[in-house]
């Protein structure tokens, strides 16, 4: 009896402080006045980055976090707090995250989308989150085993962070301004799916697909960035009510994320090899446009080298990689990096790919994989890096990066 009695004290102390805690998350959601949800396949960490970036330069308090290739947050200088995890992540975490921004008092967050199943992403902006403004960059094909193997069903499992109307009964002013909440996507091939699904929502959409940025502007970052991603960025500052060149300007200045598309010239001898890390576009479709965008701009790429880094835990990832590559890329070898190399080297003929051109590797020191790509090479070459950062990917392109030639 007195064992009951206690298990039903523990119970009911439980059921107090999660009502506590989550109203008291509701009431510092509540005290930030603009928040943006940023959702979607591909892009979302740039993305994140750059709208932050955006309105810190026309004068907004803001603070960002990211979960992408390393999970940050972005203070009002846009200075870097690394995000430690003793687990792996869970939504929960935006919790803390909003228990942090609260002590800091901004004027906006915004916030990239953490959850990859379709019930957790609801979760994400309907509880935590309440946005004035959201984002989903793109639909394409991956996590298909959480979101399903159609790029429809993808789309409508991202738009699970459309916001709603209205939120603590009342309308939500932007920058001193009341403005509905409003969606804006890059998304062309399954736009009217989220057209749709906003209207259902009376929720405006936008489609910026990034064809208002010019050579000259995306020229202006120190890395390689997507018009997309960009003119996403642009769109949402300009409805805050940020001057176009201003926003730019605090773009151009933001640090990327550690997975943002770079690049690694490095020389050994007289051999030269280049480096497009590639590895945080994951998907067969942005991994293809990425091939399509750097064989057009540094024409003619010498010896092309595939790179793919895989993880044990994302075989099928590498699986439609390797199925990509072999149907649309041009290249002499094919580097497996990271798990379960063995797996997908006596995988390659059944995809089209001679099986002497694969060159197993394996989850090995960067420098090893340094020293091998160059013996591949008989002067000039271009090595594309997809798959996975994970499981030593990000450590092979630092590597080269740290080895690459000042100024190339």
């Amino acid at each position: 009896m007195v064992v009951l009695l206690l298990m039903t004290l523990l119970v009911a102390a439980l059921c107090l402080y999660g009502y506590w805690e989550y109203h008291g998350h509701q009431e510092r959601v509540r005290r930030i006045p603009l928040r943006i949800h940023v959702n979607g396949t591909r892009g979302k960490s740039s993305v994140t980055r750059l709208i932050a970036a955006g309105l810190r330069a026309g004068g907004i308090k803001t603070m960002a976090k990211t979960t992408g290739t390393l999970p940050r947050i972005i203070d009002f200088e846009g200075k870097e707090v690394p995000i430690i995890r003793y687990q792996r992540a869970n939504i929960i975490e935006q919790v803390k995250i909003f228990r942090y921004f609260a002590r800091r008092k901004p004027e906006a967050v915004v916030v990239e989308c953490m959850a990859v199943l379709p019930e957790y992403q609801w979760l994400c902006e309907h509880k935590l989150i309440h946005a004035h403004i959201s984002v989903i960059t793109n639909a394409r094909l991956d996590h298909i085993n959480e979101m399903g193997h159609w790029r429809e069903q993808i789309t409508r499992s991202l738009c699970n962070t459309i916001p709603e109307k209205k939120i603590f009964g009342e309308s939500r002013p932007v920058n001193g301004v009341v403005k509905p909440p409003v969606l804006f996507t890059s998304e062309q091939t399954n736009f009217r799916i989220m057209k749709e699904l906003a209207a259902e929502q009376n929720i405006q959409i936008f489609q910026h697909p990034g064809d208002s940025i010019s050579r000259a502007e995306l020229q202006k970052f120190s890395y390689i960035e997507h018009p997309a991603n960009v003119d996403l960025a642009l769109a949402v500052c300009d409805w805050v009510g940020i001057d176009r060149q201003v926003a730019l300007d605090g773009m151009y200045r933001t640090a990327p994320d550690a997975g943002a598309l770079k690049l690694a010239r490095c020389h050994e001898g007289a051999k030269e090899l280049l480096f497009v890390n590639a590895m945080a576009a994951n998907d067969p479709e942005s991994t293809l446009e990425i091939y399509h965008q750097i064989s057009e701009r540094f024409a003619p790429l010498g010896t092309v080298l595939i790179l793919l880094n895989s993880r044990a835990d994302r075989q099928d990832r590498s699986i439609q990689l390797i199925e990509m590559a072999a149907a649309n890329m041009k290249f002499e070898h094919f580097i497996l990096t990271g798990e379960s190399m063995d797996k997908f080297h006596a995988m390659l003929p059944r995809y089209g790919i001679d099986k002497a051109k694969g060159v197993p590797v394996g989850w090995v020191n960067p420098e090893k994989v340094y020293h091998r790509l160059f013996e591949l090479i008989p002067e000039r070459g271009t090595v594309f890096g997809m798959g996975n950062v994970g499981a030593g990917g990000l450590d092979i392109f630092g590597y080269f990066y740290k080895h690459r030639r000042q100024g190339a």
